[in-house]
């Protein structure tokens, strides 16, 4: 069985991993900081959301393979992967502005959401009421 969908979110999600890490590379090149943040606040936010990523995007892509191997997945799953994918590149842009910005808080409201669907629908799939 190819999980099409799986695949899919998963080459985003390694596309999305290198371009937190070329942001990253480009701070450390530019302030010179060989280790950790160097105390310079841009660096440790891109950093945190290279991480938020980190944190939230197995699940997902955990809980979509679930899905799509039971034959229950279809457009709307791809749908579903593919604006959590935006809405953790909307969070990173975000995390770039010192204060509170639709972007960030756009990001983790895809984020929550995301996650508390993906796993509701997970559980009715196993008690067979989906």
């Amino acid at each position: 069985m190819i999980l099409q969908t799986t695949l899919c979110l998963a080459a985003a999600a390694g596309v999305i991993t290198f371009w937190h890490i070329a942001r990253i590379g480009q701070l450390r090149m530019r302030e010179k900081v060989l280790f950790g943040d160097g105390g310079y606040d841009p660096l440790a936010r891109r950093m945190r959301a290279q991480l938020n990523f980190v944190e939230s995007t197995p699940f997902v892509l955990i809980l979509t393979a679930a899905i799509e191997m039971t034959g229950t997945g279809g457009t709307w799953l791809a749908v579903v992967g593919a604006l959590f994918m935006l809405g953790r590149v909307s969070h990173a842009l975000g995390m770039d502005i010192d204060k509170p910005n639709p972007l960030r808080m756009l990001g983790v409201l895809v984020t929550v959401l995301t996650l508390i669907g993906l796993s509701a629908i997970a559980i009715l799939i196993a008690v067979g009421r989906f």
